[in-house]
């Protein structure tokens, strides 16, 4: 109950921040939306080497899907033992929030569990890396406060039931500088 009202109170707080910012900024590009839990732009990770390749999510919020120049929301799913690599975001600060399960954190120099109904604050360019350490998946929510790490999700993934072909290194660098996202080398995650 406390998880719903929080999401619901979070949701609130960013839909009055939206119709506030749109009224002062004169921002009419953007549309209301209301979306069910498995409502959104379905999308799948290429095949690249990686733990979370092939691992569908969803889109909800971005410049695409109502039009939002300000932030944007997806959700995915963390099947167990499955972790997300260790990563940074430049010039995007980043909120995830745990519906269900149990993960292991890693954030900058923090490192703990976080369960259901947790939410980790990712700060603009510190490293992040979660795995699901529980034996349910996670349900998990992301919301940034600007645009950027969407174009490199589209970028690496495929439309739902679209053909996906394996992704190079240089596919992926090139997704990684559009969506302003920066991946540890073998080296740097070699604990994680």
């Amino acid at each position: 109950m406390r998880l719903r009202m929080l999401i619901t109170a979070a949701g609130l707080l960013v839909a009055a921040g939206w119709a506030a910012r749109a009224a002062y900024s004169g921002d009419v590009g953007s549309k209301p939306l209301i979306l069910e839990k498995n409502e959104g732009e379905h999308r799948v990770r290429r095949p690249r080497g990686t733990p979370i390749a092939g691992l569908p999510f969803i889109i909800k919020v971005d410049r695409k899907n109502g039009g939002s120049q300000q932030m944007w929301l997806g959700t995915e799913e963390i099947k167990p033992g499955a972790q997300i690599p260790r990563h940074q975001h430049l010039g995007q600060d980043e909120i995830l929030i745990l519906q269900t399960g149990t993960a292991h954190v890693w954030l900058g120099d923090q490192e703990r569990d976080v369960h259901a109904g947790g939410i980790v604050y990712i700060p603009s360019a510190t490293w992040i890396s979660l795995k699901n350490t529980g034996n349910e998946p996670i349900l998990l929510a992301f919301v940034f406060s600007a645009p950027g790490f969407d174009d490199y999700l589209r970028c690496s993934s495929t439309a739902e039931g679209e053909r996906s072909t394996p992704m190079t290194q240089e596919e992926v660098a090139a997704c990684a500088e559009k969506g302003h996202v920066h991946y540890a080398s073998p080296s740097q995650t070699s604990s994680r």
